[in-house]
């Protein structure tokens, strides 16, 4: 089902929001200052490709300059991008179809509202959360 789901996904809108975070991940790395911030929205786009089945966890051993880094996002393109899926979960939900990728784009919001700190994991493990190891590496 997450297949399908991902496939109807990647027809209807998927396609393009990967795109538009990847050029904003490009942007972001040309300017040297921003290469955090590239490096998220490269992770965001490779999650708005391939939503279903996957979860945003904290990342551990995140600390203080993700948070710096997080409200500088949020001034700047947070705050825009949320709007904007919320503005397009609002026209997907219209259609019954377009309720599970309604879901999924409010499901994207706090990585792209907060996107430092925060790692894309699958959700087929049984505690999602703690698939890490204390030193902050997936655990293998």
């Amino acid at each position: 089902m997450k297949a399908l789901l991902n496939i109807i996904w990647l027809v209807f809108g998927g396609f393009w929001l990967a795109l538009g975070y990847a050029a904003a991940g490009i942007l972001c790395c040309i300017t040297i200052v921003a290469i955090p911030w590239g490096i998220a929205s490269f992770r965001i786009a490779g999650y708005a490709l391939w939503p279903f089945g996957r979860t945003v966890v904290d990342k551990p051993g995140a600390g203080g300059w993700s948070v710096l880094g997080n409200i500088i996002w949020i001034v700047f393109a947070g705050i825009w991008l949320t709007i904007g899926h919320i503005t397009t979960a609002i026209a997907q939900a219209i259609t019954i179809i377009g309720i599970p990728l309604a879901i999924a784009n409010i499901k994207m919001i706090p990585i792209s509202l907060l996107p430092l700190g925060k790692d894309i994991v699958s959700s087929d493990a049984r505690y999602p959360t703690y698939q890490h190891s204390p030193q902050g590496y997936p655990a293998r």
